[in-house]
């Protein structure tokens, strides 16, 4: 069957900790457009306004600032708190690498498309959103070293007669978030190893998708495995899939041929890698089972 993948929390060697994709449109009612500053990132100091010279020359969109697009929507990587800040596993690693090169972070709250539009046209300088990396993204920005490796897995109703990913091709109807990888998948045509767009709906936000499969709308919704968990944990009656559906790569996107930016970011995840600030982030928001 197509695209049976295992997540990995740990560190492999590629610097892999666990994150998920994500996608939603701005200006909804749990996503407004926004831009803040988030919690400081472990052992961080604070942020200076010249980048440090270990990291070479490199301009960003703001001076003395990292502009980072991302959609808030998507716990426990990037989410919104009840004061209106942001807080996650992307926002305080995007934090750490923004202290490294002596800049103070900025997050810009928005859709996951809109996340990747403002890299490509230079209005953002990096998006980091559990992006995946695939060769059409990779003609229109350019990427960082990979730094996670994600499942995406199926959430069916107790009892669901979906009990492996195989019955999939037996729902009459799936739902995902639109944009993602998940639903590009799942639409694609049987001879390319999906089940076809008329039996898939995209929602807006994972949070939609799965109330859509609370309420009988949908059979089953592809998701990533670290908000399906939430969701489930939100909602009794459903659970997860043993068999996974995809294992994906992800990293941070940044603008094309913005060669410089692109390694001192590769260079400042290395050394966050090497201290263990990676990891304690991963610790402070995923707890291992």
């Amino acid at each position: 069957m197509k695209m049976k993948k295992v997540l990995s929390l740990a560190l492999a060697a590629a610097m892999a900790l666990s994150i998920a994709a994500c996608g939603n449109n701005s200006g909804s009612a749990n996503n407004p457009p926004a831009a803040s500053n988030p919690p400081a990132a472990p052992n961080a100091s604070s942020a200076g306004d010249t980048p440090s010279s270990q990291y070479g020359e490199f301009t960003t969109v703001e001076a003395g600032k990292l502009h980072m697009s991302t959609n808030a929507a998507f716990p426990p990587y990037e989410m919104l708190t009840d004061s209106g800040s942001f807080e996650g596993i992307d926002v305080e690693v995007a934090a750490a690498i923004a202290d490294k090169l002596g800049l103070e972070l900025v997050v810009d709250d928005m859709g996951f498309d809109a996340a990747l539009t403002a890299v490509q046209t230079g209005k953002s300088d990096i998006a980091m959103a559990g992006i995946t990396v695939t060769d059409e993204r990779k003609e229109v920005m350019d990427f960082s070293d990979s730094y996670a490796t994600g499942i995406q897995v199926v959430i069916v109703k107790e009892g669901s007669p979906i009990e492996t990913v195989d019955d999939l091709a037996n729902a009459e109807m799936i739902g995902c978030q639109e944009t993602t990888t998940g639903y590009i998948y799942c639409s694609a045509t049987p001879e390319d190893g999906g089940y076809g767009e008329e039996h898939v709906t995209a929602y807006e936000t994972g949070a939609v998708a799965v109330m859509a499969l609370v309420n009988g709308q949908v059979d089953a919704v592809v998701i990533d495995n670290e908000p399906a968990k939430a969701y489930v944990a939100q909602n009794p009656g459903l659970k997860i899939l043993d068999t996974e559906f995809a294992v994906e790569d992800y990293a941070i996107a940044v603008g094309k041929d913005n060669s410089d930016l692109l390694n001192a970011i590769n260079t400042a995840m290395a050394e966050l890698i090497e201290e263990g600030v990676f990891q304690n982030i991963v610790d402070k928001y995923i707890t291992a089972d």
